[in-house]
């Protein structure tokens, strides 16, 4: 599939929907079925985090910290039920909270190694088989497809900031 970037500049659509607007619609299922595991109770992962747990572990990285308010914004839940879990996500080791360097009264949140791991084996995309995707990549596809992935991450989360 020929991927054409030719959008209207406006916001609106055309008649028929944009070949980048299909073409993430068809390549992100295949991505999604392919390393796709069934959901795990919170119980059964040996991490013991829950769905809300693992998405919002998702969302935080290892250097690049995030605030707890811009979190529940993008995850879509209230601050009082965001400050309980990243409360019991710090208590259990998977998140930090550390106060910002110019601003006491806000604390920026990270992923720990512990995190990382919890993530990985709670994630609806199990290891192996993204492992055994991107194996089929040389070296130099894979950096480019991770790059990929890596700006369409960064406009959703941005899409969903002008959302809300």
């Amino acid at each position: 599939m020929t991927v054409r970037f030719d959008e209207p500049s406006d916001g609106s659509y055309a008649a028929d929907v944009p070949d980048s607007v299909r073409s993430v619609q068809t390549w992100y299922p295949q991505i999604y079925l392919a390393c796709h595991e069934d959901h795990k109770r919170a119980r059964r992962t040996r991490s013991g985090i829950s769905d809300r747990d693992s998405s919002i572990l998702a969302h935080l990285d290892q250097r690049d910290p995030m605030t707890a308010a811009s979190l529940a914004r993008h995850v879509g839940i209230g601050r009082p039920a965001m400050s309980a879990t990243i409360k019991r996500l710090v208590s259990r080791g998977l998140v930090t909270r550390e106060p910002d360097a110019t601003d006491a009264r806000r604390r920026h949140l990270r992923l720990t190694p512990a995190g990382i791991r919890a993530l990985g084996e709670s994630s609806v995309l199990e290891t192996s088989r993204v492992r055994r995707m991107l194996r089929c990549l040389t070296p130099a596809e894979r950096k480019r497809a991770l790059d990929g992935l890596s700006l369409l991450a960064r406009a959703a989360r941005e899409s969903m900031v002008r959302r809300s």
